[in-house]
């Protein structure tokens, strides 16, 4: 069978397929380049040699250091300080493909990365298939791919559909610090399909993308509210290490503008996320409440726990 060689380590090559041993055999080799053949392939997936080996290396990691259940998260999150920050990293292919990128992260596939990795090593999962799978899973309605439509493209929805399978869960208890609630009213997508390559390419999508914003619009979702983001013993029960954090806004058609993680220092809360601001995964030195008090359309953030 025709072999195809892709120089993927120094990120030179474009996207690859490679199987699970072969992945370690190229790591442990220090070797630059990979060889490729049609069995090694992960049918429908795009990635490269380095996804597989970064996957396949920071679970064993987790595995041998005997992480605790509670850490695993924050201990993913911070594999990725450092990586670059990109955007539309997912809008790389013509139709719909499973695309996994640990190379480029923006704040959402950061969020998607960690929380597989998270999944897979709760199970004792550590192959780079498992954690595909995982990934899928988190991504698309009802766990399945069929189409740009089926992912999940508002993170509300991202969070019901998750909540569904059972794989996290959404915080709203107690009050404080939980007193506020956001009203959703989404529909940013379908009212900007010119900023969406996928929909300006197909505009026969946008009355689906549409139906999926109505669907969202009305439901009710507990919050902190910026003023109640305080350190204190409140707080620190409410919010913990590794806990996603989706910041809630008021811009139009849009309910939540940024995500990542929650980082407590003794100063107080801190955000682990793929920044605009720092164009790479950044442990933000500043306080959470500070970045959000300098934004007037930031409202607060809602808690999402993986299970």
């Amino acid at each position: 069978m025709k072999k195809i060689i892709l120089v993927a380590l120094m990120g030179i090559a474009g996207w690859g397929c490679l199987s699970e041993n072969r992945a370690t055999t190229a790591e442990q080799s220090g070797d630059t380049t990979a060889v490729v053949t049609a069995e090694d392939c992960l049918s429908g997936v795009t990635y490269t040699v380095q996804d597989s080996i970064m996957v396949c290396r920071v679970l064993a990691e987790a595995k041998k250091a005997q992480i605790p259940t509670e850490q695993l998260t924050l201990f993913f999150a911070r594999k990725f300080l450092g990586v670059p920050y990109v955007a539309h990293t997912l809008e790389v292919n013509d139709e719909e493909q499973l695309v996994v990128n640990t190379r480029q992260l923006d704040c959402t596939t950061l969020v998607e990365t960690v929380v597989a990795l998270t999944l897979c090593a709760k199970e004792g999962k550590c192959s780079f298939t498992d954690y595909a799978d995982k990934v899928r899973t988190l991504r698309y309605r009802g766990g399945q791919l069929d189409g740009y439509t089926s992912r999940l493209h508002y993170f509300s929805d991202w969070i019901m559909d998750n909540e569904q399978l059972g794989l996290v869960q959404e915080i709203s208890m107690p009050d404080p610090p939980f007193s506020a609630v956001q009203k959703l009213s989404v529909n940013y997508m379908s009212r900007h399909p010119q900023a969406y390559k996928a929909l300006k390419a197909h505009p026969e999508w946008v009355s689906t993308i549409s139906q999926q914003e109505q669907a969202l619009t009305g439901r009710t979702c507990p919050y902190i509210p910026k003023s109640r983001m305080q350190n204190n013993d409140v707080m620190r029960r409410a919010v913990h290490d590794g806990d996603i954090l989706a910041l809630t806004t008021t811009m139009a058609g849009l309910e939540i503008s940024h995500l990542g993680f929650a980082v407590w220092r003794e100063d107080g809360l801190h955000l682990l996320n793929a920044s605009m601001i720092y164009k790479k995964v950044v442990e933000d030195d500043q306080l959470l409440r500070d970045y959000l008090q300098k934004r007037k359309s930031a409202t607060g953030v809602r808690v999402i726990q993986v299970k």
